[in-house]
């Protein structure tokens, strides 16, 4: 049976993950990609792989989601807090300037961001998950 663009593809594929894994050294692995895009039936193309192990699934990467939500929560409130500093600064510089304690103006940004990120984090969700 005739082989098609995406068969002969697929076989490259699985001769590239080889020479990742070490399996097909570069020579090998340049003869059969050749062959590969050469090859006319499935015959040809099953030849080409027939002593390498066949591929394994892919693990979902449950863990690497925990990792990236965990980090995107950890920047934004490390991006809270560096807000925060920069507006109560703000606030103690134009205290010192004008010479009395002016209102506290910094705790409504600082307060609604917070309780955004709070809630967000009580309810067990992602800032960009829906």
């Amino acid at each position: 049976m005739r082989a098609s663009d995406a068969d002969r593809s697929a076989v490259a594929q699985r001769l590239q993950f080889a020479v990742d894994e070490g399996r097909l050294d570069l020579s090998d692995y340049d003869e059969r990609l050749r062959d590969a895009y050469a090859a006319r039936t499935y015959g040809e193309l099953e030849k080409l792989t027939s002593d390498l192990p066949a591929p394994t699934p892919a693990v979902p990467a449950v863990t690497d989601r925990l990792a990236v939500e965990k980090a995107e929560w950890r920047d934004e409130w490390r991006s809270w807090g560096g807000t925060a500093i920069v507006l109560v600064t703000i606030w103690g510089i134009t205290s010192l300037a004008t010479g009395s304690l002016i209102f506290f103006w910094p705790m409504f940004p600082i307060g609604i961001w917070g309780a955004i990120l709070l809630a967000s984090a009580l309810g067990g969700r992602s800032h960009g998950s829906t």
